[in-house]
């Protein structure tokens, strides 16, 4: 693919680059508990499952569960995909050998939607690795997902006190 040189509009508005071919669709999280981990985000984001993998009823076999389960945004944006494997050692980051290898960066608009939102992802399981609420530049705090992998929830643009 060619791509013609790229230059700033007046607005700050990229101009003269080609359509990218390629987009991206979802980001996959392995994990040993595909179920468990899409209701926490399924919760979290509250988005809702692709049909088919929709929550089976209590004692059904959950074929696509101990495989693949993909949760939608109901705006349409990035999926999430929750992809079930036979052991996964638990991030130890920020404070050990393993690394994070990716996170999720999950925004809100005021530091009164932080707080809001941080008792609400610790109610659904989420656990506490960093606090940086304070910071007057960027409010945010580091969490662990039930299977361990990190995420952020921060606060965009906050307004200068």
């Amino acid at each position: 693919m060619r791509l013609a040189r790229a230059s700033l509009a007046n607005s700050g508005t990229l101009v003269g680059v080609a359509q990218a071919a390629v987009s991206l669709r979802q980001v996959v999280l392995d994990c040993t508990d595909a179920r468990k981990l899409a209701e926490f985000y399924r919760r979290l984001l509250a988005y809702h499952f692709r049909p088919g993998d929709d929550r089976l009823a209590a004692g059904e076999d959950d074929p696509n569960g101990r495989d693949w389960l993909v949760l939608r945004s109901p705006t349409g944006g990035c999926q999430l995909a929750l992809q079930q494997v036979d052991d996964l050692p638990e991030p130890t980051w920020p404070d050990g050998p393993r690394p994070q290898m990716a996170h999720l960066d999950l925004t809100v608009p005021t530091t009164a939607a932080l707080e809001a939102e941080h008792r609400r992802a610790l109610a659904l399981g989420a656990r506490l690795l960093r606090d940086r609420s304070d910071d007057r530049a960027e409010p945010l705090r580091v969490y662990a997902d039930p299977a361990g992998h990190p995420f952020c929830i921060f606060v965009a643009d906050p307004t200068p006190a």
